[in-house]
């Protein structure tokens, strides 16, 4: 089984874009950390997430979830219509993890099947048109929290209601 991780980078208000955009200023450190975490892995995002990366694609393939378009002029990219559909690209990659990298539907979409989210918490608050989805804090641990200039990365792993780790190791 594939183990699906969330990455993203979230103001404190919940933005996470802005007409297909960040709304912050750029942040190198959290940028260099986000495509070292993603690069020898699948990422999972939406159509118009990996239209506005063509030209720099992160991960080891992208699989693009789209209800319009089945293919891609990448070679490196692959079509999936739903969240059964991306998991199955992924483990047809060989992959152990896939990352789900947005855009907001996106991250909605995959929230209730995520096992663990890596989520930079830029400080501040933002105008944006598209938010990270909120989740139920009682099936999330934070395990890991690392501050930086401007953000905090913080790495969550979803727990059973008795709070187990059901997290992949």
């Amino acid at each position: 089984m594939v183990e699906l991780v969330s990455v993203a980078a979230v103001a404190d208000n919940g933005v996470i874009g802005d007409d297909g955009e960040l709304p912050w200023p750029s942040i190198p450190a959290d940028k260099e950390q986000y495509r070292a975490r993603i690069a020898n892995d699948p990422v999972i995002l939406g159509r118009k997430t990996f239209d506005s990366m063509r030209d720099d694609l992160p991960g080891a393939a992208q699989i693009v979830l789209s209800r319009s378009v089945d293919s891609f002029d990448a070679a490196t990219a692959h079509h999936a219509a739903d969240v059964e559909a991306a998991v199955a690209v992924a483990e047809s990659l060989g992959a152990d993890t896939a990352y789900v990298i947005g855009g907001g539907k996106i991250y909605e979409l995959f929230q209730p099947h995520v096992d663990r989210m890596a989520l930079s918490r830029v400080h501040g608050s933002y105008d944006g048109d598209s938010q990270y989805p909120e989740w139920d804090a009682a099936d999330w641990e934070l395990v890991e929290s690392t501050a930086y200039d401007r953000f905090t990365l913080e790495e969550w792993v979803r727990v059973d209601r008795d709070g187990a780790d059901t997290g992949a190791a």
